[in-house]
């Protein structure tokens, strides 16, 4: 999952936190770690009139849009879609710090006054953008906008990250598909920086700034992919932004293939892929011709469920319907580890910001992490109930009463399951490097086996593991579990000050981090603050 700083948030009114209490009834609207309280600061979720039947056929997922440039007055409220777990937002984390120089936007009011197209864009017909009700801006920008990109049903749409509307501010409706995964990318140098993938195949690339600034009901110069299936006609299952990649970008698929764009190049209808002799077995296959796509990985039979690249790009993991992680060194199209789950498919992945773990989610109901180092399962998590939906790693969170030392890194990461239940771990390295015994309670990181062949070194480079007996991995027990949502969950993303959890039906729940509602109420805390949480995430890169 991308962490991505964000603005700063308004504290909530009483009646906002009433009326979250009546939406969610018999849940608490907060929860305990060692460090603090999180508290439910607000939620977003679709318009009140939404079909309800149209949920069931896509499963909600959420992207935060972090836009660099201040706009002139305050907007209405914006956001922009979210993939599940994606390489690019650590990659937006990392380099949220300034403008990118370009110049500030200005947004125009709901009658339309005032609005003007950028010359030379086009519209798609088949795509319709509709506004709500109420486009009042109520945020209070400091420098930078952050919006939220969520899909329900056939429909994408946009939030304000620090505003505290329940409601969007602007939908994006598709009459041909259902749209089901999105990427952001902070870092666009020609403005296309928002994909969205369909049920279809069909995938399109648009400028957030450009939709933001156009208020008709058409979608503004998108790029269109894939038109009607022509390269791949199997549902899209996930989308990345390469990191560093000068606007490539890779869309996965259920038939076991993703294929890499690059979006300023055409599009072709005749690719001239050669046909895949052998469905078991890995290969990359390039286009003839100088045209999009310019490669296809063939990487399993069923789908690919999830995507990520490490943060700068290097590696990509893909999990799938047949159980096993596969990571890659992108650029020279070689495998390099993997392993299958204890049971069943694996829905997620996500990265450490300094590329040395992935994490892995699934029907085993467990969370998995893995060693880049040893290249093979080094701890799993037991503690859901359900199957595994989402993971992501706190690259904002360091250890209470830390000194700085790096002798025993400690890492946080939280996942989200169909037993709606959000859950926090440590991971302790000193503590998984040799497999020990630990008396419940004693540690969040314990084993209950032996120490056995599978820690004498590590895997060799290519080798796809078989999965490890219980026995032989060390155990994570969460410092926190908590029902959060009363649907299933489907994701979970980190910013500085606060933690969303999304469920499937399309609701987000923005809680906030201990202590940083008293540090806004200081003068100048929150630069100090920022300060303090950018140095957290950087000290796992050293």
């Amino acid at each position: 999952m991308m962490n991505s700083s964000a603005n700063t948030m308004m504290p909530p009114s009483s009646s906002a936190a009433a009326n979250n209490a009546a939406q969610s009834p018999g849940l608490k609207t907060y929860f305990k770690t060692p460090e603090g309280r999180y508290k439910l600061q607000y939620e977003k979720t679709h318009p009140a009139g939404l079909i309800h039947y149209a949920h069931g056929k896509t499963t909600t997922q959420v992207t935060l849009a972090p836009l660099k440039d201040k706009p002139v007055q305050a907007p209405p409220s914006t956001s922009s879609s979210m993939g599940v777990s994606s390489g690019v937002r650590s990659a937006a984390a990392r380099f949220l710090g300034g403008g990118n120089g370009s110049r500030a936007l200005s947004f125009v009011g709901g009658n339309g006054a005032g609005s003007k197209t950028v010359s030379g864009s086009s519209r798609v017909g088949s795509l319709g953008a509709s506004s709500s009700n109420s486009f009042v801006g109520t945020s209070n920008f400091d420098g930078k906008g952050t919006y939220l990109v969520f899909n329900v049903g056939d429909a994408i749409f946009i939030s304000d990250l620090n505003s505290q509307d329940k409601d969007p501010l602007k939908s994006i409706n598709f009459s041909n598909s259902n749209p089901v995964c999105h990427a952001f990318d902070p870092d666009a140098k020609d403005g296309h920086d928002l994909l969205i993938g369909l049920i279809s195949g069909d995938v399109y690339s648009v400028s957030l700034r450009q939709q933001l600034q156009d208020v008709g009901k058409k979608l503004v110069g998108a790029q269109h992919y894939n038109k009607d299936g022509c390269v791949n006609n199997s549902r899209c299952t996930s989308i990345a932004w390469v990191p560093n990649g000068d606007g490539a970008f890779i869309v996965a698929h259920a038939d076991g293939n993703f294929y890499v764009y690059e979006k300023n190049k055409e599009g072709s209808g005749d690719p001239l892929f050669p046909v895949i002799k052998d469905q078991t077995q890995f290969s990359v296959a390039h286009a003839r011709y100088s045209k999009n796509p310019i490669a296809r990985w063939h990487i399993c039979q069923g789908s690919i469920n999830s995507i990520a690249f490490s943060s700068d790009g290097t590696y990509i993991a893909t999990v799938g319907r047949d159980g096993y992680l596969r990571v890659f060194d992108y650029k020279n199209e070689q495998l390099i580890c993997g392993g299958k789950s204890y049971y069943g498919a694996l829905l997620c992945c996500s990265w450490s910001v300094d590329g040395k773990y992935v994490l892995t989610g699934g029907e085993d109901d467990l969370v998995q992490v893995w060693s880049m180092d040893n290249r093979k399962v080094v701890a799993w998590g037991e503690g859901h109930n359900s199957w595994v939906s989402g993971v992501a790693f706190d690259s904002f969170w360091s250890p209470p009463n830390s000194d700085g030392s790096e002798e025993n890194v400690m890492y946080r990461f939280g996942s989200v399951g169909q037993d709606t239940q959000l859950l926090f771990w440590d991971l302790e390295v000193e503590e998984i490097v040799v497999p020990l015994r630990r008396a419940p309670g004693g540690s969040p990181t314990f084993s209950t086996g032996s120490q056995s062949s599978h820690w004498d070194s590590a895997c060799p480079v290519g080798t796809l593991q078989p999965a490890p007996s219980m026995r032989d991995v060390p155990k994570l027990s969460p410092v926190v579990s908590h029902r959060v949502h009363t649907e299933p969950l489907s994701g979970v993303i980190f910013t500085q000050e606060s933690v969303l959890s999304v469920c499937r039906d399309g609701h987000i729940k923005i809680w906030t981090r201990p202590g940083f509602s008293e540090a806004q109420s200081s003068n100048g805390s929150d630069s100090l603050l920022n300060t303090t949480l950018k140095e957290k995430q950087f000290s796992y890169r050293q």
